[in-house]
């Protein structure tokens, strides 16, 4: 093969590609190949660490949550015409999966209030640096200003991107819970928000799209979509890019994946979005039909007119998306953001009145709230488990100035008796601690 392509060597047929990218380790430390029945074996082994649901409790959130499924969405979803077909070349053939991804687009238009969403895109943190890239080639300028209240993840993979791009990112701090921005220069392209932010707490995206439009900036909101049933949505508040990811609508946690990114936008965007637009229409005989009306991929125009290279819109979960929120209906959806509106109050007034906890902001919050322990959270979080109860996230991983935060989450699966279960749980084990570190000094 070196022969026939004319290069000398391996290491010369990999001369082109960076040394900071190589894999510089041996490959030779992986062992022989399994047969199938040795891998379930080898399966079975790592799926009998796992903790079912029954034995623990859990209040971890921080960007994926666990919610009621209805049986309905795996009856619909596992159906052969959406499990199992590719994208068709010649779209208009298939008229149920472009009216799947019309309703979608509806239904996220209806949750963020702008009045054009694709038919999604890979998952949120990637939504949020394909906003980016729009916000680029909207205006062209060179910096984003990130919200530290922005999830770790999303701010990691814009900096990755506009690291590409030969962009600058600066982050703004978080005061009481909320979004300072800096001073915006005119070379700032967009600036970027979290609602409710990675804390639990709910940003005032009116103020802070009055200052962005105000230095001719883009403002995207990256937003969790459940407690837009109850807040103002983004287009009422200015935002010009909402994206968020859609895990929480049908989705299973599921180990890590897979799961859906929405992304909406103003109708002067609509050109430079990701991914694909499904249209109605009406055909020679006056029927209602389906279209695909815009697609941005360099496979389907020519490559210099192209704003995406997304293969994949992550069809099947956005349709599992849909199907979740007609489940709910208007009012639906409105109920269950009340009850973890109810829920998360709740649990937040009593854990906070346990010594040696505070809250780290005191802003309103919906699902997700943020507390601080006076003793360490690792050796709290062993003790509570060992009672079969996950408090919640560790902030010191993303916010090592809250080397003691925890980020405890509720959903409509934990019930009042969960919640005080947490609480007696919890309040033991930070008592258990202040009484040990008050022993050892």
């Amino acid at each position: 093969m070196l022969a026939a392509i004319g290069v000398g060597s391996i290491e010369d047929l990999f001369a082109d590609i960076p040394a900071g990218v190589r894999l510089d380790r041996p490959l030779s430390g992986l062992g022989d190949g399994l047969s199938e029945q040795q891998v379930f074996e080898e399966f079975r082994a790592l799926a009998a660490r796992n903790v079912s649901a029954e034995d623990e409790i859990s209040f971890l959130g921080a960007g994926m949550y666990d919610h009621y499924v209805p049986a309905l969405v795996d009856s619909i979803i596992m159906r052969s015409e959406f499990l199992t077909p590719y994208t068709p070349y010649q779209p208009e053939i298939s008229q149920g999966g472009l009216q799947a991804m019309y309703e979608y687009q509806t239904a996220i238009s209806e949750l963020t209030g702008l009045p054009i969403s694709n038919a999604s895109v890979y998952e949120g943190p990637s939504a949020v640096a394909a906003a980016g890239y729009v916000a680029k080639y909207s205006n062209n300028r060179r910096r984003f200003v990130i919200s530290r209240g922005v999830h770790p993840h999303s701010r990691e993979t814009l900096r990755t991107h506009a690291h590409a791009w030969g962009m600058e990112v600066v982050e703004a701090s978080l005061d009481q819970g909320a979004t300072a921005l800096p001073d915006l220069t005119e070379d700032v392209s967009a600036v970027i928000v979290q609602q409710p932010n990675f804390l639990g707490a709910v940003e005032d995206l009116t103020q802070v799209a009055q200052a962005t439009h105000d230095a001719g900036a883009l403002l995207i909101a990256a937003c969790d979509p459940l407690p837009l049933a109850l807040l103002k949505t983004p287009g009422e508040c200015g935002v010009d890019i909402a994206v968020g990811e859609g895990q929480s609508l049908g989705n299973r946690l599921d180990f890590g994946g897979p799961s859906f990114g929405f992304f909406a936008a103003t109708q002067p965007l609509m050109r430079r979005m990701p991914g694909r637009i499904a249209g109605e229409t009406k055909d020679v005989d006056g029927k209602r039909g389906f279209v695909l009306t815009l697609q941005t991929r360099e496979q389907h125009i020519r490559r210099e007119k192209a704003t995406s290279n997304i293969c994949t819109a992550q069809a099947l979960n956005a349709l599992a998306g849909v199907i979740y929120l007609s489940w709910l209906g208007q009012r639906g959806i409105v109920e269950l953001a009340e009850l973890m509106l109810q829920r998360t109050a709740y649990a937040r007034d009593r854990l906070t009145s346990i010594d040696g906890i505070t809250q780290i902001h005191e802003r309103p919050v919906v699902r997700e709230f943020a507390i601080e322990l006076s003793v360490p959270v690792g050796a709290v979080i062993a003790r509570c488990r060992e009672q079969g109860v996950n408090p919640g996230y560790v902030l010191s991983r993303d916010y090592p100035e809250h080397e003691n935060g925890l980020l405890v989450a509720i959903t409509e699966q934990r019930s009042k008796a969960d919640i005080d279960r947490l609480v007696d749980v919890l309040g033991a084990a930070v008592a258990s601690e202040r009484e040990a570190v008050g022993v050892s000094t």
